[in-house]
């Protein structure tokens, strides 16, 4: 799976380590958009001074798309880092106002927000989770069609690492598109994409994954549930209630809730039928846990 190659690629622990004596090397070489190794030490702050981030509230539609389109896609894939953030927030802008122009291209400008968020320059990673957040918010399920799926998968990759590093103004903007993500597209296609990420063996990215989880099964019906495998979320949510990181925890126990509140929405002995569901599907241990959730809210 193209997911399982690019998961060799991740961190598994929260530090990353620092090369301080190199910064200086780094900085020349990464000059060129094409670097995207993200062990890199970081390039200072003044290197990024010069952009501006623009709000989505802010941006202007083209004064002439259907010429400015064609310009699109050399912008992105040009060498100068500044130059590819100008024409991402044209893609921003063509996503929010000219969406049917850009819809043939979707998957390139996909494709350009991955490298983007790889590369260790903060500008261009920031505009590029920006950029995603708009077209999330225009395309929605478009991203989930086959000429879009894979490049989409990549992208949700990188939401969840940047959403777990520890710049937080880059960790900040990354949550924001998660939550556009959760909130554009239908939650059981979403949650299939989801689910390979529970068991990760960064933690980070298993909790932002979690929290994304939880949205998603706070949107869906009993038949939603089903349809995906209610003892399969069950499962999951279980399991990470045992989870490391209280963010993990937390979002599993919401979890639980909008199961249980869908789950026994018909029935009448609401906290029995619950644990006899839990107790004919889980461990011992686990179904007591379930049972526990609901009994103390």
């Amino acid at each position: 799976m193209a997911l399982r190659s690019l998961d060799n690629a991740l961190p598994t622990t929260p530090e990353r380590p620092k090369k301080q004596a190199k910064v200086a090397v780094s900085i020349q070489k990464q000059s060129d958009f094409g670097v995207n190794d993200e062990n890199k030490a970081p390039l200072p702050p003044t290197a990024d001074a010069t952009i501006d981030y623009i709000s989505s509230e802010n941006l202007k539609a083209m004064p002439d798309p259907e010429t400015q389109i064609t310009g699109l896609t050399e912008g992105l894939d040009s060498k100068d880092w500044a130059k590819v953030c100008e024409s991402l927030n044209d893609a921003r802008r063509f996503a929010l106002y000219h969406s049917a122009l850009m819809a043939p291209i979707l998957e390139k400008v996909l494709l350009v927000l991955v490298k983007a968020m790889k590369n260790p320059r903060s500008a261009l990673s920031k505009t590029s989770i920006m950029a995603s957040t708009d077209i999330f918010n225009t395309f929605g399920d478009e991203l989930l069609q086959p000429t879009n799926s894979d490049a989409f998968d990549h992208m949700l990759l990188q939401l969840l690492l940047k959403a777990s590093q520890d710049k937080k103004f880059v960790c900040e903007e990354a949550d924001k598109a998660l939550k556009a993500m959760v909130g554009s597209m239908t939650p059981l296609p979403l949650l299939q994409k989801l689910q390979a990420y529970v068991n990760h063996a960064n933690l980070r990215i298993r909790a932002k994954a979690a929290i994304s989880i939880s949205h998603c099964v706070s949107k869906m019906g009993l038949e939603g549930m089903k349809e995906f495998g209610l003892v399969s979320l069950v499962q999951i949510a279980a399991e990470l209630l045992n989870d490391r990181l209280p963010e993990a925890r937390e979002a599993a126990r919401s979890t639980v809730i909008s199961i249980y509140d869908a789950f026994t929405e018909n029935e009448e002995q609401k906290q029995e039928s619950w644990q006899n569901f839990c107790q004919s599907n889980l461990t011992p241990l686990h179904a007591q846990s379930m049972v526990k959730i609901i009994s103390s809210q």
